[in-house]
């Protein structure tokens, strides 16, 4: 996926979730931040940021938080692209996939994609990545209780015959493996190895990212 209007700033500080401040031209605006997660080691005083400029004169803020350089590598924080980076692996996932549809409901779960191959019906469930530790990449960043209730309802989707799988899309370069967080959250990390243990497929892939770009890359060993 592109991006469109980037321009380049500075990160100063992050009042909440949702807004930074930042230096862009050596003026100080808001901006948009579109991931919620902590990324404490990304968003430090002085980070080299990308940023999308809006189009809508509107909008209370005019710049969206994409991308933050970490050492040599970029990251993208965007916490809407790993779908569309998944939606444009899934051919490569699932070679045959027939149909993808995203958003499907399943009982009283929804999963972000579902696929239909000719001998398969698949459920895809997709996390974003920009955590760091040393060379390899972890999920989550904070807790989070829907990451380990996504992963229970792809074990029940698994037990009623749909194949199931979880893509973590980790949102950078530079990584040789991916786990779960279970400092961080071990429920996650217990649900993910539950989920393993039933049937659902785990897989990770780095991306291509630059600063208005970011592309699957290539396959990353998972350590359940």
């Amino acid at each position: 996926m592109k991006y469109k209007n980037i321009v380049r700033g500075k990160f100063i500080s992050r009042p909440n979730r949702f807004i930074a401040y930042v230096e862009i031209d050596g003026r100080e605006e808001i901006c948009h931040v579109m991931n919620t997660g902590r990324m404490r080691e990304l968003l430090l005083p002085g980070a080299e940021l990308f940023l999308s400029e809006s189009e809508n004169p509107a909008r209370k803020t005019r710049f969206d938080l994409v991308a933050v350089r970490r050492g040599e590598e970029i990251v993208n924080i965007d916490s809407l692209a790993p779908n569309k980076v998944a939606a444009e692996y899934i051919p490569t996932l699932f070679p045959g996939a027939a149909l993808v549809r995203p958003e499907t409901f399943y009982g009283k779960s929804r999963f972000d994609f579902y696929v239909e191959t000719p001998k398969e019906k698949i459920f895809l469930e997709v996390k974003g990545v920009t955590l760091d530790c040393g060379g390899e990449a972890r999920f989550p960043d904070a807790p989070t209780e829907r990451g380990a209730k996504h992963l229970n309802e792809l074990i029940a989707a698994k037990a009623e015959g749909f194949r199931a799988a979880v893509l973590f899309v980790i949102a950078m370069k530079g990584v040789a493996s991916f786990a779960a967080n279970a400092a961080t959250d071990p429920r996650f990390a217990s649900a993910l190895g539950a989920a393993s243990a039933a049937g659902v497929e785990v897989y990770a892939i780095d991306c291509e990212v630059s600063p208005n770009e970011i592309l699957p890359g290539k396959p990353i060993p998972v350590r359940i």
